[in-house]
């Protein structure tokens, strides 16, 4: 089995166990997988891109980690673009400060599915973020209230709709 980032995590343990704690080590919301029950249930669902969506992790770094691991060639050159090119690219409308990759994407939807509030996720985020660096926070809501906390935190902040897909929120958060 070759691991990409959309490689189910059920899939991706039932091939290699001994990846098991590096999974968690690396999204710790994921300790529920030594839990036969839940592991049944979650790992079946999630995908590596989305553990490291949830550990605040960069997508194809997780998978490469995963990978040499297991002695498997890190993705490279068009399968590492493809993994980029999964986030939506800022336009020349946009400001300057929102241009290249996130430094981390949060998913809010599936932290809300959860019962966890992004605001939370993405405050510990700004914590670690490199100077010049941004958080991009997508949802299918515009996150007003979480939009004027941030300000009251004097971040930098931009939303927009996805202009490649209308029910989808983009949300750029900097220092």
């Amino acid at each position: 089995m070759e691991i990409t980032p959309r490689s189910k995590i059920a899939d991706v343990l039932n091939n290699f166990p001994e990846l098991e704690e590096e999974i968690i080590r690396a999204a710790p919301p994921f300790e529920n997988l030594r839990n036969p029950v839940l592991r049944r249930t979650v790992a079946r669902l999630a995908t590596l891109e989305q553990a490291a969506r949830i550990g605040g992790i960069n997508v194809l770094e997780f998978v490469n980690r995963l990978r040499r691991e297991v002695g498997q060639p890190e993705l490279a050159g068009g399968a590492a673009s493809a993994v980029l090119n999964e986030f939506p690219q800022a336009s020349s409308d946009d400001p300057p400060w929102v241009q290249g990759q996130p430094q981390v994407v949060v998913d809010g939807n599936e932290l809300l599915m959860r019962g966890e509030v992004p605001l939370d996720r993405v405050n510990e985020l700004l914590d670690g973020l490199a100077p010049g660096q941004f958080i991009l926070l997508i949802t299918n809501f515009e996150p007003q209230p979480m939009i004027e906390a941030l300000k009251k935190q004097n971040r930098r902040l931009y939303h927009k709709v996805d202009g490649q897909n209308p029910a989808r929120h983009l949300t750029y958060i900097g220092l």
